[in-house]
């Protein structure tokens, strides 16, 4: 198996919701909407969509039940501090929590983390180290 992600599927409890959140509060480009799931314009990147939670758990064989801290969280690596403050305050502004408002880290990088409307953690991050970074924009 190689180090790669073909797509990233997301459970959702309210898909209407969830689409809203992206498109509308983002800026998101639907590219297949098959009712009970949709995907979006990978841009670039591994496609990311989103299914019932209900029906995706059932697909994949496990409880739709849970709570807490799911060990995942997705990077958005951006190439400036302005671009961090301004992901974080679409985010904010289209309903997200704020996590972790952005700052300098600890690292010596530069970031803030929000979670969407479904609990889903995105850590939006910038590092002048690196040359190599997986940019997203």
């Amino acid at each position: 198996m190689k180090a790669h992600v073909s797509s990233i599927l997301l459970g959702v409890q309210d898909l209407a919701r969830s689409k809203a959140f992206y498109t509308e509060g983002l800026g998101w480009k639907i590219k297949d909407d098959y009712g009970v799931s949709v995907f979006f314009e990978p841009d670039g990147g591994s496609r990311v969509g989103f299914y019932g939670r209900e029906g995706l758990a059932g697909q994949v064989g496990t409880s739709a039940e849970g709570s807490g801290f799911s060990g995942l969280v997705l990077t958005y690596v951006v190439r400036s501090e302005t671009r961090v403050d301004e992901v974080v305050a679409e985010a904010e502004k289209a309903g997200a929590t704020i996590l972790k408002p952005a700052g300098a880290l600890p690292w010596g990088g530069y970031g803030g983390t929000f979670a969407d409307l479904d609990g889903y953690i995105w850590s939006i991050g910038y590092s002048p180290k690196g040359t190599d970074q997986p940019y997203a924009e």
